[in-house]
């Protein structure tokens, strides 16, 4: 049938969601199948082609011992500085130390990317964080900022040094990527692309099928339905 003779209504833009469900229910087993496959990709490629990435963190006390200052003055004080030591972390001066060090084949602006260095609320510890995809190096450049950031402070004001809270241990798990997270995702994605094409085939499908097409597309009524003879034609 022509689609140039098909009359559509303001009813036929309206979306029928029981009709939706009922053609989606029709197709279950490839709505299933498709976020099966979805879901064996996300895995594969999270297994293969990311490269995991560790992460360890070090953390540092900050506590400013100077003289003739008193003890609620030295937290406050302590408690301030926090926020400036907290920039001071990534600092080219620190970590250009910190890739000296530990002899490291980076630059400034690649290890940069790895430090994230961040003062916890209404406290004077500073956690310094390193992501890598080796987890033995990762711990290393945590405790190796935070002994450099340590002595920087030293250097910056007249105060003991800060003691080391928590030394960084190398990670046993990837911090990242999680494979439970992009394999549900993939599922996810597996079924909407499968749900999405189903539907796009269906109201795509101009071809009139029975007489609810008839009104529907040529704004037709019927008169009479003749039924069709699967049956092979008897010899007589």
């Amino acid at each position: 049938m022509n689609r140039d003779f098909f009359t559509f209504t303001e009813d036929d833009e309206d979306i029928d969601f029981g009709e939706v469900l009922f053609v989606l229910k029709n197709n279950v087993l490839a709505l299933v199948l498709c976020a099966l496959i979805g879901a064996c990709a996300a895995f594969g490629y999270t297994s293969f082609f990311i490269t995991p990435e560790y992460s360890s963190s070090s953390m540092i006390y900050i506590f400013s011992n100077t003289k003739n200052t008193a003890i609620t003055e030295n937290l406050q004080l302590g408690l301030q500085l926090t926020v400036d030591f907290e920039i001071l972390g990534t600092s080219r001066t620190v970590l250009e130390q910190v890739i000296e060090n530990l002899s490291l084949n980076t630059d400034y602006e690649d290890l940069l990317k790895m430090v994230e260095v961040e003062n916890p609320e209404d406290s004077r510890i500073i956690k310094i964080t390193v992501n890598n995809s080796d987890p033995q190096l990762a711990a290393d450049i945590a405790n190796e900022t935070a002994n450099v950031l340590a002595d920087e402070v030293v250097n910056i004001i007249e105060t003991d040094k800060p003691s080391t809270v928590e030394a960084a241990v190398p990670a046993e798990k990837p911090a990242s990527p999680s494979k439970k997270k992009n394999t549900l995702i993939g599922f996810a994605a597996g079924l909407l692309l499968a749900a999405f094409v189903i539907m796009i085939r269906y109201y795509g499908d101009m071809s009139i099928k029975d007489e609810d097409d008839v009104r529907k597309y040529l704004d037709l009524d019927t008169l009479a339905l003749f039924p069709l003879d699967s049956d092979p034609v008897k010899d007589k």
